[in-house]
């Protein structure tokens, strides 16, 4: 050993992986027998650049061995780059239509998501549609529940509301009275006549004379069973105009004239075909009453007088 040598200088005794080097191997350096590192680590080490990938060989077809701690095995192939091999999770998620790594396009426009929203949106407007129809019917139920009976009610007796209609005058066997006006007690100029046809009184006699202020007729009905409200009817002849007078009820005038109108639109001047009927609601006592109409003041009474008679309220 010469000055300042500290013996044979060698590759390996330099660089103990000297022997992966080109210049290393050209020295003569040789891997050590008994290995380094971790168990058959250095088996497997090789020279750098010898080293193939992407290549099938043997290298590839080996039987897998645990690499060195901290470095990947060289013949480790993840599962789904092998031939047939199943996707993996990642690949599956929804959006990721490319390869392992998320290589594929975006996530698209959930279609399903919207269709079911406008289905959703529809049966809203339409239960809507339907809940406002189904209101507007109970509206509309409500309204024809809720309108006035034309006809006069109970209520309404004070102030009775003529009308016109096409009855007659009932039988005794309907059990209220009726009676001819000529049967009446006539007063103010009030007389019979019978030269207009067309009454129903017996004879065809009716009252005439009543179209001036003060006629008046007067009917004492006795034999009301009951205290209630009833309909008293008056046929009457005009001709053509309309007329009206004044109902008095036990002495107690009705505010609202009694209409003698010319309800069936007939010619004027033509008294055979202007007999009609009108009524009103009246407060009857039980026993006897007294009905009287009259000629007053500020009245139309040019009408003759046919027949009264009462019934119940509403007719039965």
């Amino acid at each position: 050993m010469t000055p300042g040598s500290n013996g044979a200088s060698t590759p390996e005794d330099d660089d103990p992986f000297g022997y992966l080097y080109a210049d290393g191997q050209a020295n003569g350096a040789q891997p050590p027998s008994g290995g380094y590192g971790y168990p058959n680590s250095v088996n497997r080490v090789r020279p750098v650049g010898t080293r193939q990938y992407g290549q099938q060989g043997p290298a590839a077809q080996a039987p897998k061995q645990q690499g060195t701690y901290g470095q990947p095995n060289a013949n480790y192939a993840a599962p789904e780059t092998l031939p047939g091999a199943a996707p993996t999770a990642s690949s599956q998620l929804p959006g990721n239509r490319g390869g392992h790594g998320g290589g594929g396009r975006g996530r698209g426009p959930n279609t399903k998501g919207l269709l079911i929203g406008a289905v959703a949106v529809l049966a809203a407007v339409v239960i809507g549609i339907s809940v406002a129809m189904l209101s507007g019917d109970d509206d509309k139920g409500d309204k024809s529940d809720n309108q006035a009976d034309a006809s006069p009610t109970q209520g309404q007796t004070s102030e009775p509301s003529p009308s016109a209609t096409n009855e007659e005058a009932p039988d005794d066997e309907a059990g209220l009275p009726a009676l001819d006006a000529k049967a009446l007690r006539l007063d103010g100029g009030t007389v019979q006549a019978s030269e207009i046809k067309g009454a129903k009184a017996e004879g065809g006699v009716y009252v005439a004379g009543f179209n001036q202020v003060g006629a008046k007729v007067t009917w004492t009905v006795d034999g009301i069973k009951e205290s209630d409200t009833y309909r008293l009817y008056v046929r009457y002849g005009i001709p053509g105009v309309d007329a009206d007078a004044t109902l008095v009820v036990n002495g107690k005038a009705d505010s609202r004239p009694f209409g003698l109108k010319n309800f069936g639109n007939l010619p004027e001047g033509d008294w055979e075909k202007g007999w009609q009927t009108s009524w009103a609601n009246v407060n009857l006592n039980k026993g006897t009453n007294t009905i009287e109409l009259v000629c007053n003041e500020g009245n139309q009474c040019n009408a003759n007088l046919d027949q009264f008679w009462l019934t119940e309220d509403p007719p039965s």
